[in-house]
């Protein structure tokens, strides 16, 4: 159990960070843009290309509306419970809520407005992106359930992919890929310390 402490420190402390960051937008900037947001932004900007727009144009769907609220918890926890790990299913399906959650009420706390050259169509508020903290709850949580270290490399690009594709499309500001980021891994180490003890058993069963 003192793991499971141990992760729900951290994921206090991510969250922690996150609000941080959102207070600091909101209070320091009047919800503007920090000045490597708008630095990379600039960049990105002056080097978009067709093929990484396809790739970003791909992550946007992926990693949002209803295949992300709905098909990749769904359909991760069926995969799940047909391995026998019910637990570790229920598990993810509640990071998952929970991450969304946390998104929404920081997205419309803060209120920051989004970078002007768009090119998806994207809800209220920038900050913190939840494509992002998406996929940031996906990987934490995945690794939770697979602690190797092939999960680990995987759920690293899976995160760096989507944040990166969220600026390249110009949805978002590089702080609010952090701040997604933030929120995605504390919501999945928060629940993974709730579920500590089945988890525990289940896997120590297999």
């Amino acid at each position: 159990m003192l793991r499971a402490q141990v992760g729900l420190w951290v994921g206090v402390a991510l969250l922690a960070a996150a609000v941080l960051v959102g207070v600091g937008i909101l209070l320091g900037l009047d919800n503007g843009p920090l000045g490597i947001d708008r630095a990379w932004q600039e960049f990105l900007v002056s080097v978009r290309g067709p093929v990484l727009l396809w790739i970003a144009f791909a992550m946007d769907l992926i990693g949002g509306g209803w295949v992300a609220i709905l098909v990749v918890p769904l359909g991760v926890g069926l995969v799940l419970v047909l391995v026998r790990r019910p637990w570790a299913a229920l598990y993810f399906v509640v990071a998952e809520a929970a991450s969304a959650g946390l998104v929404q009420v920081l997205k419309h706390l803060v209120g920051r407005a989004r970078p002007e050259d768009i090119l998806v169509v994207s809800d209220y508020g920038s900050f913190p992106s939840g494509h992002v903290a998406n996929a940031a709850t996906i990987a934490v949580a995945l690794l939770v359930v697979f602690p190797r270290v092939w999960t680990a490399l995987a759920a690293a690009a899976w995160v760096l992919l989507m944040a990166f594709s969220r600026t390249y499309v110009g949805a978002h500001w590089l702080s609010d890929t952090l701040g997604g980021a933030l929120i995605g891994a504390a919501a999945a180490l928060i629940a993974a310390a709730a579920f500590a003890r089945p988890l525990t058993r289940e896997a120590d069963a297999r």
